[in-house]
């Protein structure tokens, strides 16, 4: 194995600091996605409303464990460049490990979460085709909506 050097973990920075600004506007937008939701549900009770804001907590809590497990990569590999600089080699690369451990965890909770957020697509979609179903329906047969 090739001695690690103050630049292996310092690689690492420009690629968690991108996924940390990637994870950060997928937060953000769930929080604008949220509020939309509850003025929604706070005016009909809807069953689809209900089930899309529990998925919705479902993929907030995901993103949580994200943010953390990739802020804490970051942190290990400081901490990795640290104890190169003052040459403690061996706890240096059981550290970077942790750190390596830490960020495939948070891309493999990241892969978890899109798949949560189709499943709430396909919920709206699924909604929309009850809508036009129901739409074609009553444009088949006008008498079905008269009294």
């Amino acid at each position: 194995m090739n001695q690690l050097g103050l630049t292996t973990p310092a690689v690492l920075f420009s690629a968690i600091s991108l996924i940390m600004l990637a994870y950060t506007n997928r937060f953000l937008a769930y929080a604008s996605l949220v509020r939309e939701l509850h003025a929604r549900f706070k005016q009909s009770h809807d069953a689809v409303l209900l089930r899309q804001i529990i998925n919705m907590k479902r993929r907030l809590r995901l993103t949580r464990a994200m943010q953390i497990l990739g802020i804490s990569s970051l942190l290990f590999c400081v901490v990795t460049m640290f104890l190169i600089y003052v040459e403690w080699t061996t706890l240096a690369e059981l550290v970077f490990g942790v750190a390596l451990i830490m960020l495939i965890l948070s891309l493999a909770i990241s892969i978890r979460e899109i798949q949560i957020s189709s499943q709430a697509l396909d919920l709206q979609l699924g909604d929309m085709e009850e809508k036009k179903q129901s739409l074609g329906e009553s444009l088949m047969n006008p008498r079905r909506g008269r009294l």
